[in-house]
C-alpha cells in the first residue's frame, strides 16, 4: 500500500533533519528537541477570544501548569462544554506549548473550552505521577467549572498517544468517583 503523500513528506523532512533520536538523548535534551521541532508539524494557530495559563493543585501539594482556551466569549446564559486535553510524548516529552495549535483547533472546531494539562513528566516524576496529575486536573476543573463559565456536566477528556492513555485512565477514575463525563 502506498504511503499517504503528506505522511511521506513529513517522514522525508524528519530524515533530512538528521537529528539524534529522542531515545538517544537525555530527557532534557529530548524535550528541547521536541519543543523545537513540534512547530514543523503544526497546523495554523487559530485565533482565540482568550487564553489563560493556570496553576492547578495536585494531591501531593505541588501545582502543575494548564492552559485554558476560549474560542469565543463565554455566554452568561449557558455554560460551555469543555474538553480536558492531555498531550502526547511518551510520558517524557511534550507540553502545552507543543500542542497549542491542536488545542486551539479543538476549541474553535468543537465550540468548547479546552483545558490543556501540563502533567509532570518522567523520568524525574515516576509512575503514577502523570496519572495522578491528569485526574487531579480533571477533578479540579469539575469542581471549579462555574468559575470559568463551564458546565461540569458537559466535560470530556481526550489526548494523543500517552495523553490518550491518561484520558482513558481519567475517564475510568471519574466513573469510579461518581463524576459523569459527557465524552
Amino acid at each position: 500500500m502506498p504511503l499517504n503523500p503528506k505522511i511521506e513528506q513529513v517522514l522525508d523532512m524528519i530524515a533530512r533533519a538528521k537529528r539524534p533520536k529522542l531515545h538517544e538523548m537525555t530527557p532534557q535534551a529530548a524535550r528541547a528537541s521536541y519543543e523545537k521541532s513540534a512547530p514543523i508539524l503544526e497546523i495554523a494557530s487559530a485565533p482565540m477570544f482568550a487564553v489563560e495559563d493556570l496553576r492547578i493543585p495536585t494531591r501531593d501539594g505541588a501545582t502543575i501548569g494548564a492552559r485554558l482556551y476560549y474560542a469565543q466569549a463565554p455566554s452568561g446564559a449557558e455554560p460551555a462544554a469543555a474538553l480536558v486535553y492531555y498531550h502526547g510524548g511518551g510520558f517524557t516529552v511534550g507540553s502545552v506549548n507543543t500542542h497549542d495549535a491542536l488545542c486551539r483547533m479543538f476549541a474553535r472546531n468543537g465550540k468548547c473550552v479546552v483545558l490543556s494539562v501540563d502533567y509532570r513528566l518522567a523520568p524525574e516524576h515516576k509512575f503514577p505521577t502523570a496519572v495522578d496529575d491528569a485526574f487531579d486536573a480533571l477533578a479540579w476543573l469539575h469542581g471549579h467549572a462555574a468559575e470559568f463559565g463551564i458546565d461540569n456536566e458537559r466535560l470530556a477528556v481526550g489526548g494523543d498517544s500517552a495523553g490518550g492513555t491518561l484520558a482513558t485512565i481519567s475517564a475510568v477514575l471519574a466513573r469510579d468517583a461518581g463524576m459523569a463525563l459527557a465524552l
